[in-house]
């Protein structure tokens, strides 16, 4: 497909240090999107969905999001904050970016926020849902397309609670994310919490944690372990022989990219999330028939998210008549007038989304494959626990 070879060879481009032509010589009405994220180590597949969802977005608008020429510029910064500084740096000061979007985790998108909000560049996140950004640290040129990082994870603490389970173990990364996670469950789920567990960001041998688990035994275990962490965790949880025995409830950690690789083991859990390739609207049916013909794999939540973005972003401008004025352009972005994969999409006035959670369940097709089914709607119009610390109105 010709533009996402256009894209390749624009990350290649960028890994070599070749910039390409400067920014001083590029049409005056090109918009120019950095977009940085995690395409290396376990939690890679994840960036990988978020490219492939927004270039496909830019695919569909051949190659102008909303009618304007638009330069993407992808950066690989692994996990490293340093790194993603740096590149946020160079992509504000060289290549003139005007957007900055493509970040998965907490820990990046704080540590990118500052430079880009300093120099006026909107940072529109696909995942990372920090509170600290949603409260007294929101801005007018940050917003979130997904969730505000405690939701999904309230969404399953209400949705155990509901269902009368007494006791709980939990396991998350330990950084921004994760705590946010434990803290979101926590707020909702009011049974024992018998166990509470940080584990390195990245790690991949579970034998300790597992093993406390299985002594603690609570009636159930919420994870949120990322990428390959999820995959070596299910794995080795399912040969530990408990899945059956506690049974596990997460999200983010088994997802469409990482169940190929997790297979039969992650039969019987069930997950929270915004999205899932089942929904039934017309846009989010032809984004998942689209996606898969042009990548030949299932879709993500976190490519449906990055999708979602770059439509957000081709409306505004369009409404906006560019980005030359920015506030026009952060109303239009503000306003969310585009069809949504979610079936709907309002912002909060923290420019954080409100909107509803699901519970999914993962289980054998016909086929013999394994997939999310959606089993039924969590919460609606779920609103973060600090907006109204927010000074926007």
């Amino acid at each position: 497909m010709i533009y996402r070879k256009f894209f390749v060879a624009c990350a290649l481009a960028i890994a070599v240090g070749v910039l390409g032509v400067p920014a001083s010589a590029q049409p005056k009405d090109q918009v120019r999107i950095g977009l940085i994220t995690t395409l290396s180590g376990p939690t890679g597949a994840q960036g990988r969905s978020i490219r492939d969802g927004f270039d496909l977005a830019v695919a569909e608008a051949g190659g102008k999001l909303g009618g304007f020429d638009t330069k993407v510029i992808v950066n690989d910064v692994q996990l490293r904050p340093d790194l993603a500084v740096q590149a946020v740096n160079k992509l504000i000061e060289q290549d003139k970016i005007q957007i900055l979007s493509g970040v998965i985790f907490s820990n990046v998108a704080l540590a990118v926020a500052k430079p880009a909000i300093d120099a006026k560049v909107f940072f529109i996140s696909p995942n990372a849902g920090p509170s600290q950004l949603a409260g007294k640290g929101c801005s007018p040129y940050f917003f979130n397309a997904s969730w505000q990082n405690d939701q999904p994870h309230e969404a399953m603490g209400a949705y155990l609670q509901k269902q009368g389970v007494k006791s709980i173990y939990l396991i998350a990364p330990n950084y921004v994310a994760g705590h946010d996670a434990l803290r979101g469950f926590k707020s909702a789920y009011k049974g024992k919490v018998v166990g509470e567990r940080y584990v390195a960001l990245n790690q991949l041998d579970f034998a300790a944690e597992i093993s406390e688990i299985r002594a603690a035994r609570p009636d159930a275990l919420y994870a949120f372990l990322p990428g390959g962490m999820g995959i070596n965790f299910t794995r080795q949880y399912a040969q530990a022989g408990l899945i059956h025995k506690i049974p596990m409830y997460s999200n983010s950690t088994i997802t469409a990219d990482t169940l190929p690789a997790i297979g039969e083991a992650a039969d019987g859990t069930y997950q929270s999330n915004l999205w899932n390739t089942d929904f039934p609207n017309k846009a989010s049916q032809d984004f998942v028939r689209h996606f898969e013909a042009t990548y030949h794999y299932v879709p993500t939540n976190f490519a449906a998210q990055s999708y979602d973005v770059a439509r957000m972003i081709g409306a505004a401008l369009k409404q906006a008549g560019g980005i030359a004025n920015k506030d026009a352009f952060a109303a239009a972005l503000k306003k969310a007038d585009f069809d949504s994969v979610r079936g709907s999409f309002t912002f909060n006035t923290n420019n954080y989304p409100i909107g509803n959670f699901y519970i999914l369940k993962t289980m054998k097709a016909p086929d013999g494959k394994m997939e999310q089914v959606t089993q039924g709607k969590i919460l609606s119009d779920a609103k973060d626990a600090y907006y109204k610390q927010c000074p926007m109105k």
